[in-house]
Formats: C-alpha cells, structure tokens, sequence
C-alpha cells in the first residue's frame, strides 16, 4: 500500500467513527428531549423523539459485520438490543429510569468511539491531519 492508498484508508476509517459517534450523540439528544415531554406531558412530542432515538440504534445494529466483526459485532448487537427493549418499555410507560438505562450505555459506547478517534488521530501521520 502506498501512501496515498494509506492516507484514504485512514481518512475514510476516522470518518466512520466519527459518524458513528455523531450518530450516538443524535441518539442521546432525542433521549434528553423525550424526556423533557414526559415530564412536560408532551405524549405527541415524546414519540416522535423516541422514533428518531430507535431509529438511529436500529440503523447501528443493522449496519454491524456479524461475520467479520466477530465478538465484538455479537457484543454490539446485544447491547443495541437491550437499548432497544428499553426505549421500547420507556416509551409505553413513560419511565424514565428505562431512559436513563438506555443513556448510559449509549454514553459508555460514545466513550469508547471517542478514543478510537483520538488514538487515531494519534497515530495519523502529519501529513494526513493537515490535509497535505
């Protein structure tokens, strides 16, 4: 691979990651608001929030590898699952325990998708942040 293939692979990777992790802080900013109109009573609102919330979670787990992405795809798929199931139960009950539930994992995994992105920038050439 020459460095030109290299810099594109890189590229194309850091993009990725960011997308997934723009993808985690959408997921969490519709939670925060379907939150607000349970407490404000706003039933319309709050599914409407909860259907973007389930969506994007939905997109994540249907876009995983299960084939190359091995344990970590199955370990992904879980906890996508059990997010779901819990929005699913926050929205019928209006709970904002299962809310929060699904928050924290959420969190937990932008954490992680976070430092993949700054070990990666880390390890990107110069040349390749700078866009030369």
């Amino acid at each position: 691979m020459n460095f030109t293939q290299y810099k594109k692979t890189v590229l194309v990777t850091t993009d990725r990651i960011q997308i997934v992790y723009m993808l985690y802080e959408g997921a969490l900013n519709h939670l925060k608001i379907a939150r607000r109109k349970i407490e404000n009573g706003d039933i319309i609102s709050k599914g409407q929030h909860f259907s973007k919330a389930t969506l994007i979670i939905s997109e994540l787990s249907n876009v995983l590898d299960m084939e190359k992405g091995g344990e970590i795809s199955r370990n992904l798929r879980s906890l996508y699952e059990y997010v779901l199931q819990r929005l699913l139960y926050a929205n019928l009950h209006n709970d904002i325990t299962a809310i929060e539930d699904s928050e924290r994992v959420i969190e937990t995994l932008k954490s992680g998708w976070k430092e993949m992105m700054v070990e990666l920038k880390k390890k990107q050439p110069a040349v390749a942040r700078t866009g030369i």
